[in-house]
């Protein structure tokens, strides 16, 4: 019995990790369709968050038959609520890529936003796959990966502030609905980093116990 669970556990943290590429990689094919108004990379990104979806629902089927089934209790039913706060937190990100592309879908062939707004949400973009990969790593090891050295790179709050002054700036000269469509879209995106931040508390909680709503504020 504790064999058969132990089992069920790796092919649950394989399922996440696999979720967490499905995500990486739809942030990485959503920046391309910004890029370049590409409507393959947005076709891509709308078929990857299908994936995440029914993996999403696979995971949610397989946790219930663990907590049903296996009664499971002390660290293996924290991995396994963890587990399904995790797969929850992934399929928003897929929800929210989605959303970014379908503004690219909308606007094509023209591109979604001039070159200096558009400069900034490919940074978004790049800013939303690279938290979604560490994210990976943390689910794959149930650890947290080493801290990241120092950087000069703009957070997803500062891009976000160049966003909105961006689009309330002189460089901005379009109709109201569109500035409205482009700052959904730095907001999908800035909402994926959020999610990818619950992930890394979500991980530290199964690693040490500490509830996340018990971490301070900067804990990783």
């Amino acid at each position: 019995m504790r064999t058969q669970f132990t089992r069920e556990l790796v092919a649950l943290t394989n399922d996440l990790t696999l979720m967490c590429r499905l995500a990486h990689d739809a942030a990485e094919r959503v920046t391309d369709a910004l890029a370049d108004a590409d409507l393959t990379a947005t076709y891509e990104v709308f078929a990857l968050d299908e994936q995440l979806q029914q993996m999403y629902s696979a995971c949610e089927a397989r946790t219930v038959v663990l907590l049903a089934l296996q009664a499971p209790v002390a660290r293996d039913l924290r991995h396994v609520v963890t587990a399904i706060q995790i797969a929850s937190e992934l399929s928003r990100i897929g929800m929210l890529i989605s959303r970014a592309a379908e503004q690219v879908y909308k606007s094509h062939p023209e591109p979604v936003a001039p070159r200096p707004i558009m400069d900034l949400l490919m940074a978004m973009g790049r800013l939303a796959a690279h938290r979604t990969a560490i994210a990976g790593q943390a689910v794959a090891t149930g650890h947290q990966p080493p801290a990241e050295p120092a950087s000069d790179a703009p957070t997803m709050d500062e891009l976000h502030q160049q966003l909105h002054a961006a689009l309330t700036g002189p460089v901005w000269s379009g109709p109201t609905d569109a500035s409205i469509d482009i700052a959904l879209v730095g907001n999908h995106l800035e909402r994926c980093v959020d999610h990818t931040a619950r992930i890394d508390r979500l991980i530290r909680f199964l690693d040490t116990g500490i509830p996340p709503t018990a971490q301070p504020e900067d804990a990783p």
